[in-house]
């Protein structure tokens, strides 16, 4: 990661200024090249600058943040700080990233990082490759993501169902979902982990996938929306 990812914060509280950027410290490599308390003056600086990622709150004077990102011509990533939760929905709806609610913790604000940098940084062999190899049936068997419908836990082991196999494999679900890409699976359950590519619909609280509906875990809802909304 030697690229500098150069961010914008806009709010018109100088104290939730100064807590963006003193989360942004910790990161090397994340550069501040502007903070605005007026939305105005930030737009135009925006679009006259190589900006990578705007951290923004929503009301503010003259122009509220949402209202800002929908005329933005040439869109950085957006992430949402606000004291209000309301505007969720809207926000991945537009396009967000990430959606911070205050007091925004540090390890909070680490998870925002780590998808920034997924979105920022592809060079990562994961992503770089579009196949990986598992262990099944004494022998290594060649799977490409793309064919991967959903992943099941079945205790001790876990199963790979693509379109035309079901695949056995030893292994935990948290060690299998490290092997996959972070912007294509998804765990939405704790015994489920899905390819989000392979989603037909929501029917509340159930994920419909090719000739399977899958329930959201209670603690993976608010995640899964914003993933698959956004």
């Amino acid at each position: 990661m030697n690229k500098t990812v150069n961010c914008v914060i806009i709010d018109d509280e100088p104290l939730a200024i100064n807590v963006i950027k003193n989360h942004l410290q910790h990161f090397s490599n994340y550069k501040i090249i502007g903070s605005f308390n007026q939305p105005v003056t930030a737009f135009d600086f925006i679009q006259q600058n190589p900006v990578d990622v705007i951290f923004l709150d929503i009301n503010m004077p003259d122009i509220n943040g949402l209202e800002l990102i929908k005329n933005l011509k040439n869109k950085p990533l957006v992430v949402v700080t606000t004291a209000y939760r309301e505007f969720a929905i809207e926000s991945f709806e537009i396009g967000v990233l990430d959606y911070l609610v205050k007091p925004i913790s540090l390890k909070r604000f680490m998870k925002t990082i780590d998808r920034i940098n997924n979105r920022i940084f592809d060079n990562n062999s994961k992503q770089e490759k579009n196949y990986f190899f598992v262990k099944a049936n004494k022998k290594l068997i060649k799977l490409f993501f793309d064919d991967i419908i959903y992943i099941e836990s079945l205790r001790d082991y876990i199963q790979i169902v693509t379109k035309n196999d079901r695949i056995l494999v030893l292994s935990s679900m948290n060690a299998f979902l490290k092997q996959l890409p972070a912007d294509k699976f998804l765990r939405i359950h704790r015994s489920y982990i899905i390819n989000t590519s392979k989603v037909t619909s929501i029917d509340g609280n159930l994920i419909e996938l090719p000739e399977k509906k899958i329930p959201i875990g209670r603690n993976y809802i608010n995640e899964v929306k914003k993933v698959i909304l956004s």
